[in-house]
Order: structure tokens, then sequence, then C-alpha cells
């Protein structure tokens, strides 16, 4: 969609959504609202659907911007919700198996292997706790127990009464159960069976690789769907990368009537009175809906922490989004590097993805924890013959680069791009000398073309929160505004940001009327 070329009869047409942002969770919610007959326009500002689950070319390889350690495309179940929001819209992604979620490489040698098989995984664990056996089967257990309800029940919104009484006569027992556990986080359950801190440490780690929280502030919802369904679904690479999953919703976007316009940032938010009726381009450009949904951060969308132009005016800004501006802050960016190197520096029985972490007190810390993915090992088209791309990251914050002038910023990206490469050689002991292409970015980069406040990965707790229960929903208190992406329940990760968009597109199905009255099967 061309918003140059467009007519004026087209921009003065009331679309029944408009959805601002591209990412996973804006385009599940877009899609969906698409294949239920409403007529959907998403506004991307940078020139490619997916955010940070996104792709760039270089040179004959295709870069994933994010993580390559993807849930949610299983083949049973309600939890594969990438396979499912694919599926709604006529599209499915050819994937690979991954036999390995993780390989730790932890303080005082120990490393851990976090396999599909869930017995072979807890036999690993139990051989270095072999004291900690009970502790740990009743923790993993507990962790399929909550997700067991989860993949027992249509995941829609649950701030619908009418879907609430539905899936309670279909499933009360997973009900009752998943209700149990929604005030608790990961580390209260880790700590009624384990003792042994290194082991604790290790759920810390376990749960920090995708949330970027220690266990005691990472709700135990989300850990049971993770623990658990890397065993049941497993991780499966999308051929041709990450970035075909924005791409092939796109695709099912338009095939149901719904358009998407790139390179159109929007500015404001339109309110009549304290309504959301449309939203305004950087270019003046209106466009006016029934509803609007923002894929922005919370901070972005509602301002706070120095944000200069969010999309809402402080004055407009309800009392509930700053109160929750108390209770949540910005998770770091990332300093990110995306290698080309020879094939022959990487073993071939290598594992996907790393984590390395040499000293327990710099889990949060700057810098702290090394991720490491070479999606190559899964799908070798990736890359030119005989190469391999090695994509690492490592938390860091926008506060240590932005009052850098250029020539320090440029000396500063290359030596901590060093630094992170000399912590994969703890790894892959060959890797500087094989080298062929290099690209770095850091928290600034994330900002720029992601658009997110301070590059920020999503929202943690100031402090420990009663599990899921603080988190909002996808309605906000001005009406015809929505929220989707991971500023809203669940949380993180690319699966959380799914689920936030089938239940932001079940929330506004609701009030359009559009709807099935029967659950998905």
């Amino acid at each position: 969609m061309n918003l140059e070329k467009e007519t004026l009869a087209t921009k003065n047409t009331l679309w029944d959504a408009i959805v601002i942002g591209s990412g996973i969770g804006g385009l599940v919610t877009a899609t969906q609202l698409a294949a239920k007959g409403a007529k959907v326009l998403v506004l991307e500002r940078y020139t490619i659907p997916g955010g940070s689950s996104g792709a760039f070319h270089r040179e004959g390889y295709t870069f994933d911007v994010g993580a390559s350690m993807i849930f949610g495309f299983g083949e049973k179940g309600y939890t594969n919700l990438l396979t499912r929001a694919l599926y709604d819209v006529g599209e499915k992604c050819e994937t690979v198996p991954d036999p390995v979620q993780l390989a730790y490489h932890l303080p005082n040698g120990m490393k851990v292997v976090v396999n599909k098989k869930f017995d072979q995984f807890i036999a690993n664990l139990t051989s270095l706790f072999p004291h900690e056996e009970l502790g740990i089967k009743a923790f993993y257990e507990t962790c399929w127990k909550v997700f067991k309800c989860l993949d027992s029940m249509p995941l829609l919104s649950i701030e619908d009464p009418a879907y609430l009484a539905k899936v309670f006569f279909k499933a009360p027992l997973a009900c009752l159960g998943l209700a149990r556990w929604l005030p608790f986080n990961a580390g209260d359950i880790a700590r009624r069976y384990i003792k042994d801190q290194n082991l604790l440490n290790f759920i810390d780690i376990e749960c920090f690789c995708w949330s970027v929280m220690p266990a005691e502030k990472t709700p135990m919802i989300n850990a049971g769907m993770v623990f658990s369904d890397r065993h049941a679904g497993g991780i499966n690479y999308p051929k041709g990368g990450v970035g075909v999953i924005a791409e092939k919703l796109v695709k099912g976007l338009k095939a149901n009537g719904g358009e998407i316009a790139y390179k159109s940032r929007v500015r404001k938010i339109i309110l009549e009175g304290k309504k959301a009726i449309g939203v305004k381009l950087a270019t003046g450009t209106e466009f006016y809906a029934r509803t609007i949904i923002s894929n922005a951060t919370r901070w972005d969308t509602f301002g706070g922490e120095g944000i200069k132009e969010p999309l809402i005016e402080e004055s407009d800004t309800p009392t509930s989004e700053k109160k929750w501006r108390g209770r949540y802050q910005p998770s770091p960016s990332f300093l990110s590097i995306h290698l080309g190197v020879n094939q022959d520096c990487i073993p071939q029985e290598s594992h996907c993805h790393h984590l390395i972490l040499n000293q327990w007190e710099e889990m949060e810390a700057e810098q702290g924890v090394a991720f490491i993915s070479i999606p190559t090992l899964l799908d070798e088209s990736l890359a030119p013959k005989d190469c391999h791309i090695v994509h690492a990251f490592t938390p860091s914050s926008l506060s240590e680069w932005k009052k850098l002038d250029p020539s320090n910023y440029a000396k500063k990206k290359q030596l901590d791009c060093n630094r992170l490469i000399s912590k994969i050689e703890q790894v892959f002991p060959h890797l500087k000398d094989n080298i062929i292409h290099q690209e770095i970015g850091t928290p600034k980069s994330h900002r720029r073309f992601l658009g997110r406040h301070n590059g920020s990965y999503g929202p943690i707790p100031r402090m420990k929160l009663p599990g899921l229960l603080p988190m909002p929903f996808n309605s906000t208190a001005i009406e015809g505004l929505y929220c989707v992406g991971d500023s809203c329940f669940p949380g993180q990760g690319l699966n959380a940001v799914a689920f936030s968009g089938f239940a932001c597109a079940h929330k506004i199905g609701a009030k359009l009327g559009i709807n099935p009255w029967s659950l998905p099967n």
C-alpha cells in the first residue's frame, strides 16, 4: 500500500481497526480480525514487517534481528500459537526441529544441555545435583501441570466474560488449575522444593534467558509454558529465517482483505473527547477507525521515562497507565553482533543455541550474559556456501551509549564487539580468525530501527510482584484504544506476544460483533 498514491476516498474510509506497528503481536491481531471479516490497516514505520522478529540481508546472508529460539510451532494442543495464527489466514511455515533448546556454559565449569526429550534433560540436571533429585522432579513437574492447563483450553481474551464462561464449561479443571498459579512467580515454586543455591541459580538463568528476569520476578504461568513447551511442541526454526513468520502473516493479512503500509510512522493517536478515533502520521496524513491498536511499547504509547512525544498526550494518559509505570520499568536493550564466518570454525555437531555466564553475580549486570545463535546449523540456506552465521547478543542499557560523540561511539562499538567475540571463543575458540562479515548493533540501533523506547526488550517489574496479576490486558481506559505486544499480559517472548494478539483480536471482535459463537477446536 502506497500512501502517497492513495486517493482521498481511501483516506476518508473508516477502518474497523488500525494497528500501529507490525511486530508479531500486532500482525496476529490484524490477521485474526481480517480473517473474521474486519477491515484492517497496519501502519509500520520501517520498510519491512516483524519488528524484533524481522530479518535483514547482507552479502548473501539472511540475519535474524532477534533470537532464533522459537516456541509456538508445534502441531498439537492450544499453545502452538504461531502455527494457529498462520493457519487461520491460510499460511504455514516449513520448520526445522532443533533437538536442543539451549546449551548453558555456566560458572565453575558447569554445563547443562536442555534436550527436547524431557527425561534426558532431567537426567542431565540430576547428574549434576544428585542430592536434589526429588526437588528437580517436583519443580519441573509443577511446570508441566501449568502447561497442561494452558494446553487444554483455547487461549483467547480473559477479559471477555462470555469466553470465560465457555472455556470454563469446556475445561473447568484446567481453568481452576491455571487460576491457582496466576499469583505466583517461578522463584516461589522453586524454593518450595529446592535448597541448593547453585541449582536455584540455574533456575534463575533458565528464566533470565527468555524473560531477562530472575525466577523470583518471572511469572509461574510463563515459566510453566516455556519449560514444558520446549519438550512438547519443541523448538522449531522457520526455514528461511525468523523474518518469514512476519512475511507470511502479511501475505495472509492481504489475502483476507487487510492492508499494510510501510514508512508510515504514527505520531499521534487522535482522540475525540475520551475516545480514540484515528491516527496522524508524521507526514500529516490522518486515518480513522472504529478501534485503534498500539503495538508500540506502553511507554511509546502513553509516555513516561522521559519520552517527549508519546502517541497519547500526558494530559490524556489514564491514571491506570501512570500506575503501571510505577510497577514496571524498561528492561535493558542489547548489544548485537551478526557474523558471517568460515564454516570450519563451527564443529558440525555443535548445538544451535548457547548461553555463557562466567559469574553468577553478573547475570543482571551490563553485558553480563552472552547469548549465541547459529541458525545455519538448522538452515544452511541462510548463508553463502561453506559459511555459517553467528548471531550473538548481550544485555546493554542505552544509558551506556547515548552521551557518546561519534568517535567514542564507534570505538565503544568495536571494543564491546571484540569483548563479546572473546566470550564466544570460550565455546568456539577459532572464531575471531574466521570472520568474513560483521554487523554491530547497539541499543541506539534497536531504538532507531525498531521504534522501541530505549531499544528495550520489554517491561520488567520494579519490585517483586504477584505473578501475572498486575500485568495489564489489551483494553485501556481510553475507549476504542487497545494495546498488544510484550507490554500486555502475558509479557515477553514470541509465543507470549502471539497470545496477546489472539486475546486482543478476540476482545475487539466481541465489540465489533464478528467473533464466532463456538470456541476454536
